[in-house]
Parts: C-alpha cells; sequence; structure tokens
C-alpha cells in the first residue's frame, strides 16, 4: 500500500516526461508513479523500462482516458492526483498535502497553481479562490482551479471514470462528479503543479472541427451535470447561474459555425433562468428578442466576412 498514486498518461513527450517524473518524487511518504505510455513512438517505452522506481504501463494508443482508467486499476495508494506529462509538480506538493489530508480527514487536498509560459519564462501564480459551494464553483460561479493540483482520497473517485465520450474536456466532467459526491476539503495555499503552456499539442488547444467538438463537449457536460443535480434536487438558481456563466460565451463561439444547434441551447438557458439577460450590447439583446438567436448570429457571421 502506498500513501500517494501519481497518474500520468503520456504520449510523444520524452520531452517533458523526465521532469514530470522527477517532480513527484518526495522525499517523504510512499509515492507511487504509475506512467501509462499510450502507444509513444519517440522512445518514451524504452526510457521508462530504464526507471526502476515506476510502475510503467503500456497502452495501443487508445486515448487519455483509456491510459488513466489503466493507471486507476494499478494504483494502491491512500490518496490519488492527476499529472499531465507536459507539468510538473511543485516542490513539496506531494508531502505538504498528504500531511495536511490526514491531519484533516480531507476527501480533498484543493489548491491554486503556477502558469509557466515557455516562450517566454513568465510565470503567473493563480491562488485558491475560496467558495462556500464546491458545486457552484466547479460550474464556474468563482475560479476553480485545475484538478492536477488536488490530491484526492482514492476511495473517494476510484469508481468516477474519465469517460471517453466527454474525452476533449473529460477533467471538467470528472471534478463535477466528484464534487456532486459532497466531498469535505482542505485548502493547500501553496501553488499544488505547475502548468506549461507550450507550442506543441494539448487537448484544450484545439481548430476547426475539434474546436467546435470541444465547445459542444462543454455545453454537453453542462447539460449532463445539471440534469443529475436536478433529478437529485440540488440544482439551486445558484448553480444555475453560475453554469450559466460559463455556457453563454461557449454558445456564442459555438454559434458561429452551428447557430441553430446554439439557438436550442440558448432557449435552455432561459428555462433554467427566466429571468436571464444576455451580458450583449442592448441592440444585440433587442435582435435577439426580435429576429430569435440564430438569425441573429448567423447576420454577425456574415457582417464579419464582408468586413
Amino acid at each position: 500500500m502506498s500513501d500517494i498514486s501519481v497518474v500520468i498518461p503520456t504520449y510523444n513527450r520524452l520531452w517533458s516526461l523526465p521532469q514530470a517524473v522527477d517532480s513527484c518524487r518526495s522525499e517523504r511518504g510512499n509515492v507511487e508513479i504509475i506512467v501509462v505510455d499510450d502507444g509513444s513512438t519517440d522512445g518514451t517505452w524504452e526510457w521508462l523500462r530504464k526507471q526502476p522506481d515506476l510502475i510503467a504501463v503500456r497502452t495501443d494508443n487508445w486515448g487519455k482516458d483509456w491510459a488513466v482508467q489503466r493507471a486507476m486499476e494499478a494504483a494502491r495508494g491512500d490518496y490519488v492526483r492527476f499529472l499531465d506529462s507536459d507539468d510538473w509538480l511543485t516542490p513539496h506538493a506531494n508531502r505538504d498535502q498528504l500531511d495536511m489530508a490526514r491531519q484533516t480527514g480531507a476527501d480533498i487536498v484543493v489548491a491554486g497553481y503556477e502558469d509557466h509560459d515557455d516562450a517566454t519564462g513568465v510565470r503567473q501564480i493563480h491562488e485558491w479562490v475560496d467558495c462556500d459551494d464546491f458545486i457552484a464553483q466547479q460550474l464556474g460561479e468563482v475560479w476553480s482551479s485545475h484538478y492536477s493540483a488536488f490530491l484526492f482520497r482514492r476511495d473517494l473517485v476510484r469508481d468516477i471514470p474519465h469517460r471517453q465520450d466527454f474525452a476533449l474536456r473529460d477533467d471538467r466532467l470528472f471534478i463535477l462528479e466528484v464534487a456532486m459526491r459532497k466531498p469535505r476539503l482542505a485548502i493547500y495555499r501553496q501553488p499544488g503543479f505547475v502548468h506549461r503552456r507550450h507550442a506543441g499539442e494539448r487537448l484544450q488547444h484545439t481548430a476547426g472541427f475539434k474546436r467546435d467538438l470541444g465547445y459542444w463537449t462543454y455545453i454537453s457536460i453542462f447539460r449532463k451535470v445539471l440534469a443529475m443535480l436536478e433529478a437529485q434536487g440540488e440544482l439551486t438558481l445558484r448553480r444555475k447561474r453560475a453554469a450559466i456563466g460559463v455556457l453563454w460565451p461557449n454558445v456564442r463561439t459555438f454559434a458561429k459555425a452551428y447557430p441553430a444547434e446554439a439557438a436550442e441551447i440558448v432557449d435552455w438557458i432561459y428555462r433554467l433562468d427566466p429571468e436571464f439577460k444576455p451580458p450583449v450590447r442592448a441592440v444585440l439583446a433587442l435582435a435577439y428578442k426580435v429576429l430569435g438567436f440564430a438569425t441573429t448570429e448567423r447576420m454577425l457571421r456574415l457582417r464579419a466576412l464582408w468586413r
């Protein structure tokens, strides 16, 4: 049995993986590092086989979600955390968050994180924001950090998968499902990990159809979660409005390519909150009311093309 299992899925990131792995090694506490190589062709597997203190698993390029599931099957830690192979943990995060979890009995030790820009070397700290409704926070009421900064009690999350159907935004659905279990929280007031911004491919950096699919996936997650909350009698107006605040800009961007489908989501938003007022200029709000959302967005698109 280990204290912490760190789950690292990876694909062709030998350029960054050693730093990610090294950051997980702890001077105190029993930390098992589970790296799932999802069919890399850059020498990742050969490197992993030379690391005696890792649990290395090889899969056939089925994607991040399946890689994470394989790692969770192997995990034996009391606590677990998830880390992308191009990011890294801050010094002592494992040690200090574990101590806090043990001392408080928390299900999750939350934290903020640090951004690192490879191109400029600039770093920016995003501190944890306190909120008295963890579900509303994860729905978007206030900034909610990143789940790689969190340490989870494994028994809490062992049966919550990273769902392949929502792969482009799987971590958002995961943390919302976790929040609905009403976990006990402890707050680590230091950054929990470093999120690297780089020119390479990341799941959240998409274009064209994948970008639009990402918006639709995000919208679908919120519809799913709000339906679950409603079925449990826990969909408060506060939570509705938190979700709408995030949904609105996603819907408007999605409408550039799919105005009719976006209009259906807008109708649903108004059913959620009949008092919702779009955060747009008065003339645009009037156009939505008179012409309809889809027609207005089509006209805006045509206007942009003719500029």
